[in-house]
């Protein structure tokens, strides 16, 4: 299968016509669109916008018509764009170009307001509205619905799956404020997940998951009310230190990749068989932070088939380093896909874009991905173009 994709927002083709971007799209030389099914809120500037150059999407909406009889108690929120056209539709009717669809799972404030029961949760008890919890049995009915919704619905070549599992604590919400600076150590402590479904969950694998909620809400409380801030280079060693001496965090760490893997098999085998099924691991730069989103690599490209990684570093360098530790981290198993940004705060030249994607290609990374169509200004979208017609 070729992958030549560019990543899109229902919005951006409904103002430019899907058959003008079809046409701007074959002309730079690619074959796919992979376009947000489903997606979170944002603050976005559009350099090439004809009805405004700043967008704020509705939150946690989905952009295609979905059926409703596939979901339980937490069902999908339509975009309005849907009361008067169905670009997934006008997309995949149009049948010069294959289509992707790129479902953000999990990270979906809207519904976690609406449904707090299936939430993550710190060793505190608050909630995390922006993050359904993949241990909720209601968020994991929701994810696998969601992806067996849109392959049945629309003849999509596959789908690219973002956000199956925990976000990290530094990713989340809008207008985020402490008047205390942060550090690795404390975040990720905040970011671990101690909700009803994750401690039970974790229990029966003979996890001490309520004595590691406790002791992680004393060391943060203890941090909190102290006189510190730790410096980042130490808060990482402390970090990495509690990795090694704590064997109940190691454990919990690991049984939250076993979640994720779990449902993303899940959702595997619900979809169409004939449909690809990518993950996106992570947030995190470089991947392998993935693990701390329940992201296990290797067993995720063993069971979805395909890893679809985002390549978002300043430098073909650095492309390169993420690439050959992926490769040692999946081992053979499944395929990757790379995603790279043409643009400043990555790849900020023509020549350093061609590298980039060489140095994938050498990798044995054939299928890449760009990101994202409505944010790029023009030169930018003229790279790929001129990057693509100059492969071999």
């Amino acid at each position: 299968m070729s992958y030549k994709a560019i990543y899109s927002y229902a919005w951006d083709l409904a103002e430019v016509g899907v058959a003008k971007a079809v046409r701007e799209f074959r002309r730079l030389g690619l074959d796919t669109v992979t376009l947000a099914g489903s997606y979170h809120a944002g603050k976005f500037l559009r350099p090439h916008g004809r009805l405004g150059k700043v967008t704020f999407p509705e939150d946690g909406t989905v952009y295609f018509r979905h059926e409703p009889s596939l979901y339980g108690a937490i069902k999908p929120l339509p975009n309005s764009l849907l009361e008067e056209r169905d670009l997934f539709r006008e997309l995949t009717d149009q049948g010069e170009m294959a289509v992707n669809a790129w479902l953000v799972l999990l990270h979906n404030t809207p519904l976690g307001m609406a449904h707090p029961e299936a939430v993550v949760r710190n060793a505190f008890g608050d909630p995390y509205f922006y993050n359904l919890c993949p241990s909720a049995p209601e968020a994991r009915r929701y994810a696998v619905a969601l992806a067996r919704d849109i392959t049945e619905t629309y003849p999509v070549s596959g789908i690219s799956l973002e956000s199956p599992g925990f976000t990290p604590f530094p990713h989340g919400y809008h207008h985020e404020f402490a008047l205390m600076r942060t550090n690795s150590w404390l975040e990720n402590l905040l970011g671990l997940c101690f909700c009803e479904n994750c401690l039970g969950g974790a229990e029966r694998q003979g996890i001490d998951a309520r004595g590691l909620k406790a002791e992680v809400a004393e060391d943060v409380s203890a941090y909190l009310e102290s006189d510190l801030d730790y410096p980042e280079d130490m808060a990482e060693a402390f970090w990495r230190a509690d990795l090694v001496e704590k064997k109940e965090l190691q454990r919990y760490l690991d049984f939250r990749c076993g979640v994720v893997t779990s449902l993303v098999a899940e959702i595997r085998e619900a979809v169409r068989t004939d449909a690809t099924v990518a993950v996106i691991p992570s947030v995190a730069r470089p991947t392998s932070g993935c693990w701390y989103e329940g992201s296990d690599l290797r067993a995720l490209a063993g069971t979805a088939g395909v890893i679809e990684a985002c390549f978002y570093e300043p430098s073909p360098a650095r492309v390169k380093a993420d690439l050959f530790d992926l490769r040692r981290r999946i081992g053979g198993a499944g395929r990757l896909r790379g995603i790279l940004r043409p643009s400043y705060p990555d790849l900020e030249t023509e020549e350093a874009l061609r590298a980039a994607v060489e140095a994938l290609r050498a990798g044995g990374v054939e299928e890449i991905a760009f990101y994202n169509w409505g944010h790029l200004r023009p030169r930018n979208l003229a790279w790929i173009g001129q990057v693509l017609g100059g492969l071999s």
